[in-house]
């Protein structure tokens, strides 16, 4: 296939439900969590879970780089806007999720932050070019995929002898949480999982093979997946033929973007800049060892946390939200006691209805009528 539409044919579409429900037996459940947000919407979007066998469960897990910002790292990022005098920038959505007292940095904007929305890091740098009386920091956040352009950016910084900008890292890494979501995983059957939907962007710059370690800890199948309807639905059938099977292995079907190897330039440029981190506060799922990264003692003068000596606090979520079990994959956005009522796109309570690829914010987005979510018996 060439075209996006051609991976949205309703006769291609119809023929994969076909035979996910020929290869569904009937006498067992299956259980695959969909790493990546952007897959979760594409489940909603399309109505997919509405039309999956009864027996055929999605399960959405932490694959929102926003969702999984610790309250503490928002924080930080205020803290470096109102008290350092800093002009913070970072991606659109991180500015709307709930911090400490029920700050944002939007509210943050509105108390006298100079807090602005960046399309990437080098939009920060200009501005640092643009200001050289004054301090600018990058809060930088995402998975694999967006780290390549902080790296970039903090080189480029380097090469041109700018002294006023700095980089807040948040980058996390999807392997290190997929371990440690089956570590932490409690003992019962309605949260076993038979499989993963591996994310998309993410793998084309690691590549598929680092998820080999993780098939044969956990004998348990990995499929990639594109962003489209069929993208999904032949996950889907793979990882079932998988279980059928008994094999766990890493499966590729976004071959049209994604290899073995990744892209060895962008790995390359992250090794060099970053390094890992001991461990790291994730929401939802706490502190996962080895699971995000830090500018090597070579780039240490643009860490901001270094610069201005910030030392990240914990902060417990609100206890009325569900946005870390979600993350978990433990409860669905309807099992939320704040979903739709007190926490809704407009007031957000929790990071899972801020993000575009909040599973929170794909269900009130898409509605029950399109998002039936099936209950294994």
């Amino acid at each position: 296939m060439k075209y996006v539409t051609e991976y949205r044919d309703p006769d291609q579409a119809r023929a994969l439900i076909e035979a996910i429900r020929r290869e569904a037996k009937p006498d067992r459940h299956y259980r695959f969590m969909e790493f990546c947000g952007g897959h979760t919407h594409v489940l909603s979007r399309w109505g997919l879970l509405s039309i999956l066998p009864d027996n055929v469960k999605m399960i959405h897990g932490p694959g929102c780089p926003v969702c999984v910002l610790p309250i503490g790292r928002i924080d930080m990022a205020i803290d470096l806007a109102l008290h350092h005098g800093a002009i913070l920038c970072t991606y659109a959505d991180t500015l709307r999720v709930p911090a400490s007292r029920s700050q944002s940095l939007f509210q943050c904007r509105a108390a006298g932050g100079d807090v602005r929305m960046v399309y990437s890091p080098m939009d920060a740098l200009e501005i640092a070019k643009a200001n050289p009386d004054k301090e600018v920091v990058f809060f930088a956040i995402g998975f694999e995929t967006t780290t390549p352009p902080t790296a970039v950016a903090v080189k480029t910084a380097q090469v041109q002898g700018l002294k006023n900008f700095s980089v807040l890292a948040s980058h996390v890494l999807t392997p290190a949480a997929m371990e440690h979501i089956m570590l932490t995983k409690p003992d019962e059957e309605k949260l076993r999982l038979d499989g993963v939907v591996g994310p998309a962007h993410v793998s084309t710059v690691i590549g598929s093979d680092p998820y080999r370690p993780f098939c044969e800890k956990w004998r348990m199948p990995v499929v990639i997946a594109g962003f489209e309807p069929l993208d999904m639905l032949e996950a889907i059938r793979m990882l079932i033929v998988q279980v059928n099977e008994g094999r766990s292995e890493v499966e590729n079907e976004f071959i049209r973007a994604v290899t073995a190897q990744g892209n060895p330039i962008a790995k390359a440029l992250v090794e060099e800049v970053f390094e890992l981190r001991e461990a790291f506060e994730w929401r939802g799922l706490g502190r996962v060892p080895k699971s995000a990264l830090r500018l090597r003692e070579e780039y240490r003068a643009y860490d901001a946390e270094t610069r201005f000596g910030l030392v990240e606090q914990y902060v417990p979520d609100n206890r009325a939200c569900a946005c870390g079990a979600i993350l978990r994959g433990e409860k669905q956005p309807q099992d939320c006691k704040l979903f739709g009522k007190v926490c809704t796109p407009s007031h957000p309570i929790g990071a899972c209805m801020v993000s575009s690829e909040g599973a929170c914010a794909a269900y009130w987005r898409y509605g029950p009528q399109r998002v039936k979510v099936k209950e294994s018996t």
